[in-house]
């Protein structure tokens, strides 16, 4: 509860309004009609006052009505509803799934772990749902350990990510609850526990629920009539596309019926779209395997008729939490309110494009954390490109509400560690192998933001020329704006930006993008790299190939940001010179160097060479402003001699700017 003392004022009376607090925020329920709202730690009432005086006649004077505004801090005091606190206890997400598999427990069936996100199927990239563990004993090829299973399972899904923070239910990262018959029982007994499942147990009012079916099945329809007596109205006939399911490309699949939470029942039975996400959500999925799809197509029926279910807990703690939507659930919202507090906003205030990209955040980084538990590290190519983009698009999405990581202490100015560490502490009823990698976790989330941070900030500068460029170039005309598959393709390859991401920014702007051009662009580039020991050349104007004498570059820099090295080559406007003095522009080429490269997005480092005779005395500074690669292995040094003359064949000092480093120091390998 939240005590509020309001000043007196007027004919106001000095009052103690009691109101309970949000189960997931220190923010108090405020009723919008009584004019209360919340800011900052302050509540504020606005009121219309009427002020009155006695005349000497004996008659009262009005005066002109007066709004005022109070202002109290609110203050949490020692009170809890007995029915809130029985609701949190039985609604919360942990409550939520352990009543469910204490249910199907009593119901036979054995409770098994969640599977890691990374599932043993060559068919599916990330474990998508809850059967995935169970494929093999669906399709025969092991026998069952047990007739049935009950499971939450962590899963990942990424083909809606667009809608991610828009619509009230789509998420990257969710738990599904499921209940498996591995031949043990079919369609009567899974009908029969799902209803009693979502009215006995959670108490979900019967009227409020409608059934899916496959649109041929009629036995189907007739246990949910017949059986259980839901009237036909309810009970809606749908195609392959949404009441067939599969797994994969190929595997075990079958028809579905699938069970709808109404949250507008006055609107009637007539024209009613199932689809429509304004009404209605689909929070459980009973599957009916009864066939394996095979390469060709084809369904083949299996040696055992099988269940496989699938109830989102989110989908569910959202209906049981009365929410208007998944992410403010106790599951997620936690997260959001880290993510707002650093970003210093408030969630209850903010406009709907701030809460977008506030449970943007909040989903992807709960999907981060627990993939990169599982091992799937970042990187550019499959599952680890999945985590790569997650992560790109929780640091410019906290870029946009104003959170950069700086000042946060011992994270070394990274904020995803600050959110992980939250869902980290959300955990233990999800995966209690979390915490104990939770190390690990931190510091890779802390080395991709940086990582990333340090291009998109050049990258940023230039998209936003960019843009300014294709809005300008259509100014007058009926053209739409649309930013060049080139451009798209450098912020790629040069500063590190997914196409994604760029994408995304342009429509923000309405700009679109040319990906047939993108496209053209990429493949040039696999071409280029895949001939590069064969066709890229040091360019010399006596036609020379200097590469050919010129050994790999020992690459040092993982590990030091100092050392010694030979000078193998100088080139001053691409041409080989023995020596260089002060005040010229040089290209060097060392055996050895601590200094990163310019690549694939990679910032190349700064820093110095030095030169010294005998005692220590130097004989020549060049102090580096890019280092970049050149026939796949050979790291050219680009700075300026700011002192004395460098020649070929001595042994330098090569240093990196430590400052730079200091926060490029944990970057990846070069490739």
């Amino acid at each position: 509860m939240t005590s509020l003392n309001f000043p007196k004022t007027g004919h106001s009376s000095d009052s103690i309004l009691l109101f309970p607090t949000s189960r997931f925020q220190s923010k108090p329920f405020l009723p919008s009609s009584r004019g209360y709202r919340y800011s900052s730690g302050l509540i504020v009432r606005t009121q219309t006052l009427i002020y009155a005086s006695s005349l000497s006649n004996g008659r009262t004077n009005i005066k002109r009505p007066r709004e005022i505004q109070f202002v109290a801090k609110a203050q949490p005091v020692a009170v809890e509803l007995v029915e809130d606190k029985l609701r949190d206890t039985q609604t919360s997400g942990d409550a939520i799934r352990q009543r469910f598999l204490d249910f199907y427990a009593a119901r036979g069936h054995k409770v098994l772990p969640s599977a890691s996100l990374v599932p043993d199927d060559p068919t599916v990239l990330l474990t998508i749902a809850g059967m995935l563990q169970f494929k093999p004993i669906f399709l025969g090829k092991v026998p069952r350990e047990v007739p049935s299973a009950a499971t939450s399972q962590k899963c990942i899904r990424t083909n809606d990510i667009e809608n991610v923070g828009r619509t009230s239910r789509h998420q990257t990262f969710f738990e599904m609850l499921g209940n498996f018959s591995f031949g043990d029982y079919f369609k009567k007994e899974a009908i029969k526990w799902a209803w009693e499942l979502s009215t006995s147990e959670y108490g979900l009012p019967a009227d409020r629920l409608w059934i899916s079916v496959y649109e041929d099945d009629d036995e189907t329809f007739a246990l949910w009539h017949d059986e259980l007596g839901i009237p036909k109205e309810r009970i809606k006939r749908l195609g392959e596309d949404d009441n067939f399911w599969t797994s994969g490309v190929t595997g075990p699949c079958g028809p579905c019926s699938e069970l709808y939470y109404d949250f507008h029942p006055e609107r009637g039975t007539s024209d009613v779209d199932l689809g429509d996400d304004s009404r209605f959500i689909e929070f459980y999925n009973l599957v009916f395997m009864q066939y394996n799809k095979k390469d060709d197509g084809s369904l083949e029926p299996l040696k055992q008729k099988n269940i496989d279910t699938g109830l989102g807990l989110e989908r569910i703690a959202r209906i049981l939490q009365k929410v208007p939507n998944n992410y403010e659930t106790d599951l997620i919202f936690p997260i959001i309110e880290k993510a707002a507090e650093l970003a210093n906003v408030s969630y209850a205030l903010a406009d709907d494009s701030t809460k977008t990209k506030l449970k943007i955040i909040g989903d992807h980084i709960r999907a981060v954390v627990y993939l990169i538990s599982d091992g799937v590290n970042p990187s550019n190519i499959g599952r680890g490109y999945v985590v790569r983009r997650l992560i790109r698009r929780v640091v410019r999405t906290g870029r946009l509400l104003g959170v950069k990581g700086d000042g946060m202490g011992d994270l070394q100015g990274a904020f995803l560690p600050i959110l992980a560490k939250k869902v980290i502490e959300l955990s233990t009823n999800i995966d209690a192998d979390v915490k104990t990698r939770s190390s690990r976790i931190l510091e890779e989330l802390r080395r991709e933001e940086l990582r990333f941070v340090l291009t998109l900030e050049r990258g940023e500068k230039l998209l936003e020329q960019m843009l300014a460029d294709a809005l300008l170039n259509t100014q007058g005309t009926e053209t739409a704006p649309c930013l060049s598959g080139k451009d798209a393709f450098i912020l790629y390859d040069t500063y590190g930006f997914p196409v994604e991401i760029t994408k995304e920014v342009a429509e923000e702007r309405g700009i679109s993008i040319d990906m047939n051009s993108f496209d053209i662009e990429m493949e040039k580039q696999r071409q280029l790299s895949q001939a590069a020991h064969d066709t890229v050349k040091l360019a010399v104007e006596n036609g020379a190939n200097l590469a050919e004498d010129i050994p790999d570059t020992e690459f040092l820099g993982y590990n030091t940001l100092h050392s010694k090295a030979v000078v193998e080559g100088l080139l001053v406007n691409g041409s080989p010179v023995a020596q260089v003095s002060k005040g010229s522009e040089v290209e060097i080429l060392l055996n050895r160097t601590p200094f990163y490269a310019e690549s694939g997005g990679q910032i190349g480092d700064n820093g110095f060479l030095y030169m010294a005779e005998a005692e220590n005395e130097q004989k020549a500074i060049v102090e580096i402003k890019d280092v970049q690669k050149s026939m796949g292995n050979i790291f050219v040094h680009k700075g300026t001699i700011t002192e004395g003359t460098i020649e070929v064949g001595r042994e330098v000092e090569a240093a990196v700017d430590a400052n730079l480093r200091q926060r490029a120091k944990v970057l990846c390998c070069i490739m």
